[in-house]
């Protein structure tokens, strides 16, 4: 099995579950046990600075807390854009590319001159062994390659047609595909 660490996985008009009705998640974890990832584009309104204001002035904007998914909504994942990808930096643990979780236990003041952005997720997406590959063979995901600042667009809103679009071809038409509209 190739992980899909650091990928998108982008609902399709065919995924019933309500939580993930045209999400786009980035896998943060994928091995043989299981996967898990955040979503990307369910903003809240509750600021960062509510919850952990020592790392607000980290977070890009909307500088809100976004869901992570269904799986424990009171913990926190926060990602990281670094600013300078090759240096490891301590309480950074990469992803892709410039992209990574931050250790929320760290002091954010240690980590302000090498991130470009965060963001915080409450909650996460999980799978067990299986259940993810299981649920791309049944047409619920497009599995595809994720930009560097997919994560940290500033219209989250925008980013379940934006990333189909620019697949282009019959993949692009899909961002077009009505939300009311069930497919059996």
């Amino acid at each position: 099995m190739e992980s899909m660490t650091g990928r998108l996985l982008v609902a399709t008009p065919a995924l019933k579950d309500p939580n993930f009705d045209r999400t786009v998640v980035l896998l943060v974890a994928h091995e043989p046990g299981g996967a898990l990832g955040v979503v990307l584009n369910r903003a809240t309104e509750v600021p960062v600075a509510d919850v952990l204001g020592d790392w607000s002035d980290l977070a890009r904007d909307p500088a809100v807390l976004f869901e992570g998914g269904p799986v424990q909504p009171d913990a926190a994942i926060c990602l990281a854009r670094m600013r300078h990808p090759v240096k490891p930096v301590k309480g950074f643990h990469r992803v892709s590319g410039a992209v990574g979780t931050v250790d929320l236990s760290v002091d954010p003041e240690r980590l302000r001159d090498a991130i470009g952005g965060i963001r915080v997720f409450a909650g996460y997406s999980g799978w067990g062994a299986g259940q993810l590959e299981q649920e791309i063979e049944e047409a619920s995901w497009f599995v595809l390659d994720a930009l560097p600042g997919d994560a940290f667009v500033d219209r989250p809103d925008d980013l379940w047609p934006m990333v189909l679009r620019r697949q282009g071809g019959m993949m692009a038409a899909v961002a077009h595909f009505p939300p009311d509209v069930a497919l059996n």
